[in-house]
């Protein structure tokens, strides 16, 4: 969530109501964030310096608005750049898809790389692991049940290549 919050940032300051608005209005689609999360997020960017919050008042009520630091900018961009690791690949992905347009075209192209790069191995994986599996020996009363079972890898598999067709057009259109 953090970078998340940061790529928001990089168009302005923007307080924890606005910065849940704008999870609530797209993001929520791949993220969903509480804005009691948000808040403890901001609170460990302002901690590693990455945000600066400003105080003001508006119409007698105190507002603290946050802005992204150079060192914030810089944690961002390499964020964007690394591959991805972990679990979450999938929600790691849109996140990084989502904010793409915040980086330079040459950045942007070495980021989708390492989208790729990622999509690619998984997908090999997948595929290597529905090789492997042998439905003739399976006993007939397990027959049903793993066909479903290789529902979900046959989903993934197709979830990976829609991937992959996804990002070559957003590299080349």
């Amino acid at each position: 969530m953090q970078f998340l919050i940061l790529g928001l940032l990089l168009q302005g300051p923007l307080s924890g109501y606005e910065l849940r608005k704008h999870f609530t209005a797209g993001i929520s689609l791949f993220y969903s964030a509480s804005l009691g999360s948000i808040q403890r997020a901001l609170g460990q960017l302002e901690a590693q310096g990455w945000v600066a919050r400003q105080e003001s008042f508006v119409s007698g009520r105190r507002r603290h608005d946050y802005s992204i630091t150079a060192s914030g900018r810089e944690a961002w961009r390499d964020w964007m750049l690394a591959p991805i690791t972990g679990s979450d690949a999938e929600q790691t992905a849109l996140a990084k898809v989502y904010l793409l347009g915040s980086l330079t075209p040459g950045d942007r192209a070495r980021s989708i790389d390492q989208l790729r790069s990622r999509a690619e191995g998984d997908l090999g994986r997948l595929v290597a692991l529905q090789a492997e599996i042998d439905m003739t020996d399976a006993p007939p009363q397990l027959r049903e049940t793993a066909r479903f079972r290789l529902a979900t890898l046959d989903y993934g598999i197709r979830a990976h290549e829609l991937m992959l067709r996804w990002l070559d057009e957003l590299e080349f259109s």
